[in-house]
This record gives structure tokens, sequence and C-alpha cells, in this order.
């Protein structure tokens, strides 16, 4: 499975290990993802998403319906 966020989109970033004498080589910064199951009330199931969390907090927020109905616009299948 892909290292991705399904709300916020965040996925892993390159960027540099620097040692003690400053030598670099690369490395990948990955995104705290958890696997999270909530129950959507509005259309009575259960939701498995993968999410940051940022998005954990968005759905503390404003709500996992709000949440779905947004990423649906923005073509994801829930």
């Amino acid at each position: 499975m892909a290292r991705v966020c399904q709300v916020t989109g965040k996925k892993p970033i390159t960027g540099n290990k620097v040692s003690h004498s400053n030598i670099k080589t690369k490395r990948r910064f990955l995104p705290n993802l958890q696997t999270k199951r909530y129950f959507l009330a509005e259309e009575d199931k259960w939701v498995t998403l993968k999410l940051s969390s940022e998005a954990i907090r968005t759905i503390n927020k404003n709500g996992l319906y709000a949440v779905v109905k947004e990423m649906r616009a923005a073509g994801a299948k829930i």
C-alpha cells in the first residue's frame, strides 16, 4: 500500500541525513499514518481510512461526514 494520507494527500518527502562531520546522504521523511475505522452514521456503515495525524484532528474538528463529502467531491471513492 502507498504511504499516502487519504484526506490530506501527505506522502513521503526526501531530504538529507546530516552526520556529525556534515556529510549529507539522502533519506526519506515518512508521514505519521494511522489506519482508523470510523462509523459513518449518515450512511449506516463503517469506513476504514489511512490517515495522517493531522487528518485525524481535521475529522475531530469538522466531523467525519463533512470530510467524506469533501473527499468525494474531489473524486475519491469511499
